[in-house]
């Protein structure tokens, strides 16, 4: 595998050699000197160009980089189209381990490009037409604090969303439980537990993408709690996980409320939970479950 000192070579040599590419920057976690490091970490690169056109006309051009696995050109892509403005990304996973995910920026960009993340190091300025840039920090990715609005919508979303998931366990619609469980109702949930992890920390740490690094500052009672609501893929496992899904927020939420002086949703938690384990209890076939 290409050493972080092999790569950053590499990367920097391909744009003193091209004149279309005027500047390179670093963004992401090798940017951030509070995120942990590992052989695994991506280089999220910005080369600024004077044109993107001509680099995506000649697609073999990032062969230079290394022996691919998959690349993947979102801008290109029609499942998930992306809006580009007028930016293009190759994203480039290759055999030795190592990945670059390379963004196109039209020079024209660079002020705007430059304000736009708190994680911004310039390798390379050819012109010195780029602002000087304030060391780099994670400030913008850090935990905030709820407003009393943010954290009455993620209480509602979170009931809400609930009766959902017991609708497609009662019908045995495994799929319908599932996304309703995992994609809606799991977000507020880990939403509930980043202002309790921001609480814990003075709001002076990130959550990291996904939450992954919640485990450092949730209580260890909370952390099981959290996993095992990753249930396997039975109705009864997952009744169970919905439920400790529920108990958990409802801990936290109250928790979080107590500290800023909101009023948590009793009446409403207290109703739809009743609601739940009626759903729960409903022989399959009924009409109606009153």
């Amino acid at each position: 595998m290409r050493s972080e000192a092999e790569m950053m070579g590499l990367i920097l040599r391909v744009a003193g050699a091209d004149e279309r590419i005027r500047a390179v920057a670093l963004n992401g976690s090798r940017a951030n000197p509070r995120a942990p490091r590992d052989l695994l970490q991506d280089y999220d690169i910005v080369y600024l160009v004077t044109e993107v056109e001509p680099f995506t006309q000649d697609p073999g051009w990032v062969d230079v980089f290394g022996e691919r696995i998959i690349m993947q050109t979102p801008d290109t892509m029609t499942l998930m189209p992306s809006d580009s403005d007028g930016r293009f990304h190759y994203l480039m996973q290759f055999r030795d381990g190592n990945r670059i995910d390379l963004t196109l920026i039209p020079l024209s960009q660079r002020e705007a490009y430059c304000r736009e993340d708190s994680l911004t190091v310039i390798l390379l300025d050819k012109d010195g037409s780029l602002p000087e840039l304030p060391a780099p920090d994670d400030t913008a990715y850090r935990i905030k604090p709820p407003s009393p609005v943010q954290f009455a919508d993620c209480c509602n979303e979170f009931w809400w969303i609930a009766v959902y998931v017991a609708k497609g366990l009662w019908r045995r619609e495994i799929l319908y439980a599932k996304e309703h469980l995992d994609g809606y109702l799991r977000p507020m949930l880990r939403l509930m537990l980043e202002w309790q992890a921001g609480i814990a920390t003075g709001f002076t740490v990130s959550a990291g993408k996904c939450g992954k690094y919640l485990e450092r500052y949730l209580p260890g009672e909370s952390w099981r709690a959290l996993l095992a609501t990753y249930a396997g893929a039975g109705y009864a496992e997952t009744w169970e996980a919905l439920f400790t899904a529920c108990g958990l927020f409802r801990r936290t939420a109250r928790e979080v409320a107590g500290h800023f002086g909101y009023a948590y949703p009793e009446a409403e938690d207290e109703r739809v939970s009743a609601y739940l384990r009626r759903i729960r209890e409903l022989p399959r076939g009924a009409v109606s479950p009153d």
